[in-house]
């Protein structure tokens, strides 16, 4: 007989996300738009702590928009993160601009300070830097805001990790300009997929609404005097939504506790140690919960989910760093390290163990065992 299935992260529902979803059915509110979105947004805004939200169909959506708005154009060069996921990057490139991805720093595995001052001292006309939040861990956005103010460069933040997560008294998501939020199958909390852009800036959250409902004009026939995008959320995906918020502080406790557990049953693993954070400034959400090996260790990434994989368990890679991506070996990358990179380091000794909140004692006590049974 299989072992059951234990997932990395999977959806969690509850069912207030049912009510909301069947009074669309009831009021017909299927298409895109409707009482859902508006409210979505306005409890979204709320809890994060920042003026206006934007519900859209996707994170990389948000990030598209948010590069538009920003006022990045065709030929320009942006500063972003190089340990982080693809779709981080990807609409850089959309607009036909050109990313330079800076290395990571140890404490947070986030930008390093040090490398971005590195790049704006090598780029001095860059006025755009793209920070992630990486595995719901916030990076050091106030060292990042003073440099990005110092070279008057316009911040944009890839909160689609850290929802909930909390730098020195602030919701991540509050730092840049404009921030992008994902609602995949696999995050914090989700609607199946969709995202949220959000800003301190009115006019910038009402461009986007116009931006992501294809431009069209306010007249009777159909007119467009810019180019849209078919990137709105429908009626029925900001139910999920709605109902989801309610238990977000729920799942952040669960994700807390899920973290806390790895790093006790390892900690007396000298080999082991969790994906690190600063805990004088920061609260992460704790979205995953990974392992960095030392590098002397025995036991490799590959060891730990083949060995996971075996009792059908779910792990998975670091996220392999955008400069070593095959798509975009031709941009720079900018690194304070004499050999290598730490994201680089980072991404060939670590692994992402499975952070799933319905994890039982049993199913985590099951995880950690065979983790321990390989040292």
């Amino acid at each position: 007989m299989k072992n059951k299935k234990i997932y990395l992260s999977s959806p969690t529902m509850h069912g207030e996300e049912l009510k909301y979803v069947q009074e669309a059915f009831d009021t017909n509110w299927v298409a895109p738009l409707g009482p859902n979105v508006n409210s979505f947004e306005r409890e979204f805004a709320d809890y994060v702590g920042i003026g206006y939200a934007a519900a859209l169909s996707a994170g990389t959506a948000a990030i598209h928009l948010a590069l538009i708005l920003a006022g990045v154009k065709k030929g320009d060069k942006v500063f972003c993160s190089d340990l982080t996921f693809s779709a981080t990057a990807n609409p850089i490139t959309y607009i036909g601009a050109e990313p330079i991805f800076i290395d990571s720093e140890r404490d947070t595995w986030n930008m390093s300070p040090e490398a971005l001052e590195k790049a704006f001292k090598k780029y001095p006309d860059v006025k755009y830097v793209m920070v992630v939040n990486l595995y719901g861990t916030p990076a050091k956005l106030d060292e990042i805001m003073d440099l990005c103010d110092r070279y008057h460069a316009t911040l944009i933040e890839d909160a689609a990790e850290s929802l909930g997560a909390v730098y020195k008294g602030k919701q991540t998501g509050c730092f840049g300009k404009i921030a992008a939020f994902s609602f995949n199958g696999n995050k914090i909390i989700t609607t199946s997929g969709g995202g949220m852009l959000v800003s301190e800036e009115e006019e910038i959250v009402n461009k986007a609404r116009f931006l992501s409902t294809q431009a069209r004009e306010p007249e009777r026939h159909y007119e467009h005097k810019e180019i849209g995008y078919n990137y709105r959320m429908s009626n029925v995906i900001a139910g999920i939504g709605r109902g989801q918020l309610l238990h977000l502080d729920e799942h952040i406790a669960l994700k807390k506790k899920i973290y806390e557990n790895y790093q006790e049953n390892f900690k007396d693993i000298t080999s082991v140690s969790m994906n690190p954070f600063d805990e004088k400034n920061s609260k992460p959400n704790y979205w995953l919960s990974c392992i960095l090996l030392d590098k002397g260790s025995e036991v490799k990434p590959l060891d730990i989910m083949l060995a996971l994989e075996k009792e059908n368990i779910e792990s998975r890679p670091i996220w392999k760093p955008m400069h070593l991506q095959p798509v975009f070996k031709t941009c720079d990358f900018v690194t304070t390290e004499a050999s290598g990179s730490v994201g680089e380091d980072i991404f060939n000794r670590g692994v992402c163990l499975p952070s799933d909140i319905k994890n039982t004692e049993e199913d985590m006590d099951k995880i950690i065992a065979i983790v321990k049974s390989l040292f």
